[in-house]
């Protein structure tokens, strides 16, 4: 990266006048905490006393048993505090809250597991919290909703454009641009103007970091590959980023595949060139976009994949091939979810399946001596609505249409 943020032609900070002295003060903060050693020592122990790292990672026998090729390491972020690798990111940005000496936070969430882990870092920290959301993915995230607003946060749900992910950052960014002067941005993925994503995949490396140690111990070598969903791309810098450096290690990203690619119903960018350079919400990077420049609707089956853009940092390595991107189409994500919690008793967030479908996708070419890591990202507990309708559970809906009658009496 060089100064201005940008990773080759990715990245920089495209951004209203009136941010700049906000972005400023953030760099600058930022920076001084990167070369401060008893920072990064304080945030190790926030991490270990309040939330639950290290993670494990876990030998997933049955998994390898059965596709009968390489050994499973599954690097459990859903036993994180809050359930996912979010909190990683939003307790370190919480910290910087306090050196910048802000007391509001806000923030934008798809899947609502980032809403969930600021509603959590403001209550622990004592901040006031505004968590933006498109309307679309408030009714399917309901769950996570309910804990937000119970950790003390106001939810505000978006209605405009296609109401999701992308609109909730829209409204954010409006937000912080008016309350700049009491109010920190705690944008949860490695997108958005400088320093976001540097700043992001700073706190998230803790996974890489981790997952590094704790497979030289317990396979003694290095992986074949690692996976990682992506949809901005946190926790796949996350858990990449210890094995950036080591060419015998391939790093695969798998992205939403929707309904297909030959559909115009899914989230990727990256795999198979379906994206597009331009410049939106603060940065430059692939887009899904039309030949004008405006963005396309875009769909996932997990929330938190739902998005146009994808981290800089990911595009640069695309380009310069230090990373694999492929999809998983949301067929195969449920089929892949299935099977870990029937083999495993693991039940994986929506949008972390959809490394495990990629992984499964590969494993039959691999061979008994390779060892893989998927990066699992979130639990799915979240999901439960999505999950049980996609599986047409008839238990499951009898309940639903149970409850909707009490409620309605």
């Amino acid at each position: 990266m060089d100064k201005s943020g940008y990773y080759g032609q990715f990245g920089g900070a495209f951004i209203p006048e009136t941010l700049n002295a906000t972005l400023w003060q953030l760099n600058t903060a930022f920076a001084e905490v990167k070369e401060d050693s008893s920072f990064w020592t304080e945030y190790e122990t926030l991490m270990s006393t309040y939330s639950c790292r290290p993670t494990p990672l876990t030998y997933a026998e049955n998994l390898s048993s059965h596709f009968g090729g390489p050994r499973f390491y599954i690097k459990r972020e859903d036993l994180n505090h809050t359930g996912a690798h979010k909190l990683n990111n939003v307790m370190g940005q919480g910290l910087l809250v306090q050196r910048m000496g802000k007391n509001r936070v806000i923030a934008e969430t798809g899947a609502g597991q980032h809403g969930v882990a600021t509603a959590t870092m403001a209550a622990k920290l004592g901040y006031s919290c505004t968590i933006y959301m498109g309307e679309v993915d408030v009714a399917r995230q309901r769950p996570n909703v309910f804990w937000m607003q119970q950790l003390g946060a106001t939810v505000v749900p978006v209605k405009d454009g296609a109401r999701i992910l992308k609109d909730a950052i829209n409204e954010a960014l409006r937000d912080w641009s008016t309350n700049m002067d009491t109010t920190h941005y705690v944008l949860g993925t490695a997108c958005g103007p400088h320093p976001y994503p540097e700043m992001v995949s700073y706190f998230q490396s803790i996974i890489g970091m981790e997952a590094r140690n704790q497979i030289l111990s317990q396979a003694g070598r290095l992986p074949k590959r690692i996976y990682a969903c992506v949809g901005g791309g946190s926790n796949a810098l996350g858990v990449f980023s210890g094995f950036l450096e080591d060419s015998s290690v391939e790093l695969v990203g798998v992205e939403a595949g929707g309904e297909g690619l030959e559909t115009n119903k899914h989230a990727s960018r990256l795999a198979y060139g379906h994206g597009s350079v331009g410049v939106a919400q603060g940065y430059k990077t692939y887009f899904l976009q039309d030949e004008d420049g405006q963005m396309l609707e875009t769909h996932s089956v997990a929330a938190g994949l739902d998005y146009i853009g994808v981290s800089p940092i990911l595009a640069a390595y695309h380009e310069e091939k230090k990373i694999r991107f492929e999809a998983a189409t949301d067929k195969e994500v449920l089929e892949a979810t299935r099977l870990v919690m029937r083999m495993e008793g693991i039940i994986p967030a929506l949008e972390s399946a959809h490394a495990l479908a990629g992984a499964f996708r590969e494993a039959p070419q691999m061979n008994a001596d390779d060892v893989i890591v998927i990066n699992l990202s979130g639990r799915g507990d979240k999901d439960i609505f999505t999950i049980a309708d996609a599986l047409g559970d008839a238990t499951w809906k009898s309940f639903i249409a149970t409850k909707a009658e009490e409620y309605s009496a």
